[in-house]
């Protein structure tokens, strides 16, 4: 991935929403806020972008999205659960039409059996739609890959949605 790919599609995200009318807001955790970092790369992402969650702790999970430590507790915050509830908390705690949210293991530790480094769980969610959930298991090529390439398929899942 480089960066002019993320550029084209970000520019392509900003103005098909403007076109639209709708807004987006984003709630990441492996990404740290690459996702809010390519959007807002853009002139003029600012009318279409309304806020980024960057909720990397369980904690922040639950003070911001307003996701509950216990549901944290019996899913665990890599799962099809908790993204689920993290796109439904930043749609809820923002004024945007549409959100995406990812959850995963970027590594190089903390993966698992059921959660091996490169998992990555995403959700988006638009007001009075069903949120819908992908579940990817990246190639475990590093960090950064298992980042980027999350970045990436949110920003390609946020142009679908539009």
């Amino acid at each position: 991935m480089d960066t002019l790919e993320f550029k084209k599609l970000s520019k392509k995200i900003i103005k098909e929403a403007g076109v639209k009318g709708l807004s987006i807001t984003s709630a990441e955790s492996c990404t740290g806020g690459l996702i809010s970092s390519s959007l807002t790369s853009v002139p003029g992402s600012s009318s279409v972008y309304d806020r980024g969650f960057i909720t990397y702790s369980n904690q922040s999970k639950s003070d911001l999205l307003n996701i509950e430590m216990l549901l944290i507790k019996k899913y665990g915050a890599v799962s099809k659960e908790i993204a689920i509830l993290m796109a439904e908390g930043a749609l809820n705690n923002s004024t945007a039409d549409l959100s995406v949210s990812v959850t995963g293991v970027a590594g190089p530790g903390g993966g698992t059996i059921v959660n091996p480094i490169g998992r990555v769980h995403m959700a988006i969610a638009k007001k009075n739609t069903p949120t819908n959930h992908f579940v990817f298991t990246f190639e475990n090529k590093g960090r950064d890959y298992i980042r980027e390439s999350t970045t990436f398929h949110a920003l390609e899942n946020i142009l679908k949605a539009l």
